[in-house]
């Protein structure tokens, strides 16, 4: 009898043993599934700077260019002011370049959507 009741006792305390271990470990997980939370949306916004910064330097190039095809054209006898060509320009020019990544991201997006689904 004593053998018995020490035997479910030990049975007890390792069941005890055992969830305290799983609760340990469920709550390492959460702080682990945080932390790359937390990552991912630094990730995100991070990605989010470097597009903009890209817009900004995809615009200034393009500008840059445009401005030289118009001092060209002056200089080749059209009447137009290279300045007021390059000013017009470029909100037209930021506008395509950000559909342009619009575009690319939602493309990007609709390709892993279909893939998730494949899986």
């Amino acid at each position: 009898q004593r053998l018995h009741d020490l035997s479910e006792r030990v049975a007890q305390a390792s069941g005890l043993l055992s969830t305290r271990v799983d609760i340990a470990r469920e709550r390492q997980n959460q702080a682990l599934l945080a932390s790359m939370d937390r990552r991912a949306k630094l990730q995100l916004r991070l990605q989010q700077t470097v597009e903009g910064l890209s817009v900004a330097a995809i615009v200034y190039y393009v500008a840059g260019l445009l401005g030289y095809l118009a001092k060209a054209g002056k200089a080749g006898g059209l009447r137009f002011e290279p300045d007021l060509v390059v000013g017009l320009a470029i909100p037209v020019v930021a506008l395509v370049v950000i559909w342009s990544l619009r575009r690319a991201r939602q493309k990007l997006h609709a390709r892993d959507d279909a893939k998730d689904h494949e899986s």
